[in-house]
């Protein structure tokens, strides 16, 4: 079953986890279990109206065990990995041969986002607290938003302009809004294809031009 901590970006690419020591393992089954404690109880009673004390208890830890694997609470529903960022820029750098940045943003941006993890009932519950809470929702887009200097520097390397042309910036920024902004609208996919049609007109338009 997912976990707060799904990686969608590793699901997407088909990447298998290292090998890990006995230690590490153990490490992990801990931070598994309090993940998925956290979730049950913010599926059942909403995140604002769980403590974290309620879920420490549940998972069978202390408090402090718990901030060792999440700092802080809204950590328990989203997993800061930088593989995260490293999918994220490999899906600019290993775009298919004649594939632009921006629909190759808008590819990861559909495979991440709007997963759909088989139809797993649970996984679409968790989608909506993140989306619904706003709390999360803030969380989660600023931990969105802070790959977007790695971005900006990738895609201008891809293309060919220098590392501080402010339209690489604002491809990153846009491309990492698309999905926000895609939220409140009745067709999330339909969305964020739209949003990113208009960022390849124009930035076909700008790199042509350069």
């Amino acid at each position: 079953m997912p976990s707060p901590t799904i990686d969608t970006d590793s699901a997407a690419t088909g990447s298998a986890p290292a090998p890990m020591g006995r230690r590490e393992r153990k490490k992990a089954a801990t931070r598994q279990a309090i993940a998925d404690a956290a979730l049950r109880l913010f599926l059942e009673r909403g995140y604002d109206a769980v403590s974290v004390r309620e879920i420490a208890d549940a998972a069978d830890v202390s408090t402090t065990t718990l901030f060792k694997h999440f700092p802080v609470k809204e950590a328990l529903v989203f997993d800061e990995d930088a593989e995260r960022e490293a999918h994220l820029l490999a899906a600019v750098r290993e775009r298919p041969e004649g594939q632009s940045v921006p629909a190759a943003l808008r590819e990861h941006a559909l495979s991440a986002r709007l997963a759909s993890a088989g139809g797993d009932a649970r996984f679409a519950a968790f989608l909506e607290l993140a989306a619904s809470t706003p709390a999360l929702r803030d969380y989660g887009q600023k931990m969105w938003l802070r790959h977007a200097t790695a971005l900006a520097r990738v895609i201008a390397e891809e293309s060919g302009l220098a590392p501080d042309d402010p339209a690489c910036t604002a491809l990153a920024h846009f491309a990492l809004e698309v999905p926000r902004v895609a939220y409140a609208h009745e067709d999330p996919r339909q969305a964020i294809t739209r949003a990113f049609e208009l960022l390849e007109h124009g930035w076909t338009a700008l790199t042509r031009e350069g």
